[in-house]
């Protein structure tokens, strides 16, 4: 009898232990733009064309080395990093936590939410800023600038409003944003219930008062940390449809744009469209403010 129960102790053990595991697994995705990363504050920073883009890119990688340490203390056992800004090859491996996976280049189907999908655990914005139209936030722009503002189902939102609707589609919570403080501001608007990380003050949208970097960057990293430790999954948010509408600075792209027969030219500035998922959405927003060459 004592040997069939050892047995079974060490049969129920072998059962239950791999499902403990993996109910603690933390998969995390960090999305890395650059205008809201500490340091930067200045045009010649964010294009490869710059006096200080070299700089610039080691102070990118730096704040997401501190949110993948971040990540890693509160428990994340994988983490993908979206090289998100520009040319989105900002980034280089060598720079980067070695821990890490990197996906790098433009040519997305989804942009700055390249490969994520619904096995991660989390969502962490690094380097977000302010959503084109801002009044104060540097270099406050959506997309590739082309953009006087969007609305998905009527809500205004930024590249971080836009990115968290395809988060929520996947059931994958948001749980921090760093950036200066607009960024921060309009984020926690749309997601209210993530973290955020100040890491400089807009004075208008050229100037700022810049924090120290290390103080920067040891406050992503305990924020991260924390986030992810208390990280929890909701059931995906799928509506039943998501209508876009883009109002663009020059009136030649919804003049283009008004070829597909999906698309509807609202006036000369602004088009809409509808799609049945977010997913869907998505991709054809970013093929609209990046990939129509009006030239």
């Amino acid at each position: 009898m004592r040997s069939l129960c050892i047995a079974l102790s060490a049969l129920i053990a072998m059962t239950v232990l791999p499902d403990t595991a993996s109910s603690q697994a933390r998969k995390v995705y960090i999305s890395v733009d650059m205008e809201g990363i500490s340091g930067i504050n200045g045009d010649n920073q964010t294009s490869a064309a710059g006096a200080e883009y070299g700089r610039a890119r080691k102070l990118m990688a730096e704040d997401a080395n501190a949110a993948i340490r971040g990540a890693f203390d509160g428990g994340a056992t994988e983490v993908v990093v979206n090289d998100s800004h520009g040319s989105q090859r900002n980034i280089l491996p060598e720079d980067l936590d070695p821990r890490v996976r990197l996906i790098s280049h433009s040519f997305k189907r989804h942009g700055m939410m390249e490969g994520l999908d619904s096995t991660f655990d989390a969502v962490i914005f690094v380097g977000y800023h302010a959503k084109a139209g801002s009044p104060r936030g540097v270099f406050a722009h959506t997309g590739s600038g082309v953009l006087r503002d969007l609305q998905i189902n009527g809500l205004s939102v930024g590249e971080g409003g836009m990115n968290a609707f395809l988060a929520r589609w996947y059931g994958v919570p948001v749980i921090l944003v760093t950036g200066d403080d607009v960024a921060v501001e309009e984020q926690q608007a749309t997601v209210p219930a993530v973290r955020g990380v100040v890491v400089k003050r807009a004075i208008n949208s050229r100037a700022v008062e810049l924090r120290p970097l290390a103080a920067a960057r040891r406050d992503i990293q305990d924020a991260a940390k924390a986030a992810v430790a208390t990280a929890r999954k909701a059931p995906p948010e799928r509506l039943a449809r998501y209508t876009v509408r883009m109002e663009m600075r020059d009136p030649t792209i919804p003049e283009v744009a008004a070829a597909f027969r999906e698309i509807r030219l609202v006036n000369a500035t602004t088009v809409e469209f509808t799609r049945e998922s977010m997913p869907d959405a998505y991709r054809l927003i970013r093929v609209l403010y990046r990939f129509i060459n009006t030239d």
